[in-house]
């Protein structure tokens, strides 16, 4: 994730007008990413912890898709973050149904 969006960076040269949408994706998709930990493992709240996992896959899969159009390298970099995401909402998805 980090070199695709160097590679983003580097395309754009630099932070300009053409890298923010990417780049903004990018850092908005890395919250998300960061605030699961805290809503699954400290709140204890399975459930909204699997539809904030749902927001972090649009939004990867938004970063993906723009990336993917600034440059298709930075794109294919990104998929298997897309896997790991499918991965990791279906886990947390059984967990929430397991334990009501």
């Amino acid at each position: 994730m980090g070199y695709a969006s160097y590679r983003v960076y580097r395309r754009c040269g630099g932070f300009t007008n053409e890298a923010v949408y990417p780049l903004a994706l990018y850092g908005s998709q890395l919250v998300l990413n960061w605030a699961w930990a805290p809503i699954f493992y400290l709140c204890h709240n399975i459930g909204l912890s699997v539809w904030h996992l749902v927001a972090i896959d649009i939004a990867a899969v938004a970063c993906t898709t723009s990336f993917y159009q600034t440059t298709p390298i930075a794109g294919h970099l990104m998929l298997p973050y897309l896997g790991w995401l499918a991965f990791a909402t279906c886990l947390n998805y059984t967990i929430w149904k397991l334990n009501p």
